[in-house]
């Protein structure tokens, strides 16, 4: 392979590299976006490691370190580095496809999951004072205005004691009619419409990742047949 191949090949790595590392940064950003605005957090607990948010930003940290490191070996036609950066990067698509197999075999459990947490946090609210557990009483209330439900499958999950949150009329008058639809599919669909952004992201990514590791592959072999890459 000629001099003029390798540096084709290590431009174009070390720009695939670059909008890799911009994608992951991007994804970090609309993960703390979604942290700083979501109401939804406290109410679904079981899970909160794969929480769509925490999923962007710890994926799309490990991304941008990853392709920091591709990008400064390419530039560098450092060996060491662009070694490091190959298990690396292969070693977070393995996790990427791991996750995604979780995500497919767990999905059921998932529900689960979701539907008790919001029972409980229900239970919680419905039992606490009007000063306790003020993040929760304020995070149910802002889910039943937002979503236009009430309860987590209805009215009666409230047992008489009905907040004003799922009052359909705004203001709400003194003899008042509530939402009849509970919340728990309105947002199980909420958590699923995040989930296909999400793994639409993540699956992008794997896309350019799997580009990367095909560039790196001939740039480093040309380097360690020619005896350079560590000065």
């Amino acid at each position: 392979m000629n001099r003029s191949c390798v540096n084709c090949l290590k431009t174009l790595m070390i720009y695939l590299n670059f909008l890799c590392w911009l994608c992951g940064a991007f994804v970090v950003a609309f993960g703390e976006f979604q942290m700083m605005h979501s109401k939804y957090a406290s109410l679904v607990t079981s899970f909160w490691p794969i929480y769509p948010a925490n999923t962007l930003v710890v994926t799309g940290t490990i991304v941008t370190c990853v392709c920091f490191l591709g990008v400064l070996g390419g530039l560098k036609e450092n060996r060491c580095m662009l070694m490091t950066f190959f298990v690396l990067l292969f070693i977070l698509m393995l996790v990427e496809l791991a996750m995604a197999c979780v995500f497919l075999v767990y999905s059921r459990k998932i529900d689960t999951y979701f539907e008790r947490d919001l029972m409980h946090s229900l239970e919680i609210y419905r039992q606490s004072s009007p000063e306790g557990n003020k993040t929760i009483r304020d995070d149910f209330d802002a889910v039943q205005h937002l979503f236009q439900c009430c309860g987590v499958h209805g009215e009666a999950d409230w047992k008489g004691n009905v907040p004003i949150s799922c009052c359909i009329n705004d203001p709400c008058p003194f003899i008042h009619t509530n939402w009849e639809e509970g919340c728990l599919l309105k947002l199980r669909n909420w958590f699923a419409r995040n989930y296909v952004s999400t793994g639409a992201g993540v699956v992008t990514m794997f896309i350019i990742q799997f580009v990367c590791l095909c560039f790196t592959i001939p740039v480093f072999c040309h380097f360690s047949k020619h005896g350079l890459g560590y000065q």
